[in-house]
């Protein structure tokens, strides 16, 4: 027998070509839309993991600031004790040493972002003084701090502590 190919018989086997082909195309599409959805996927989970690590650490700085913020506190009393002994205490070898534990506490302070400020001569500002009094003062403009009774803190730019002060009238 003759096994010459002919036109009928060559038809199903391109049809079966054309089907794998058509087949394989359809499984390559498929795969193609699943690796974009999948990369897709993996890039929304990588951002939603870089603004979770961000958050975590803006809510742990924030949650440092706080806790840093109510033991300097309860430290600045005694601070200001210890400025009042000295001023109390005069010029000798014990002043001088008390001198030196508050320069070490201003300066533990000034290592956490904490600063003190004193605005004698500045004008009165309620977001950063408390006026304990109000009183005319010879050759102070009225609304200014003539006087500190205690001076403020700052930390990081924000008031800690308000400074007490006497405003002339």
């Amino acid at each position: 027998m003759d096994e010459r190919r002919t036109p009928e018989t060559e038809a199903p086997e391109a049809t079966e070509e054309e089907r794998v082909e058509q087949d394989l195309g359809e499984l390559l599409s498929k795969a193609e839309a699943e690796r974009e959805e999948y990369l897709a996927l993996a890039q929304r989970t990588q951002a939603d993991f870089e603004n979770y690590r961000k958050r975590t650490a803006r809510e742990t700085a924030l949650a440092e600031g706080r806790g840093i913020a109510k033991v300097v506190k309860e430290i600045l009393p005694a601070l200001d004790n210890l400025e009042l002994a000295l001023q109390a205490a005069g010029e000798d070898e014990v002043a001088e040493g008390f001198k030196l534990v508050r320069n070490e506490f201003v300066a533990a302070l000034a290592r956490l972002g904490i600063e003190p400020f004193s605005p004698e001569g500045e004008p009165f500002d309620p977001s950063e003084h408390e006026a304990m009094s109000q009183q005319p003062v010879e050759g102070v403009e009225a609304g200014t701090v003539a006087s500190v009774y205690q001076q403020g803190y700052r930390i990081d730019g924000s008031v800690l502590r308000p400074a007490r002060v006497v405003v002339a009238a």
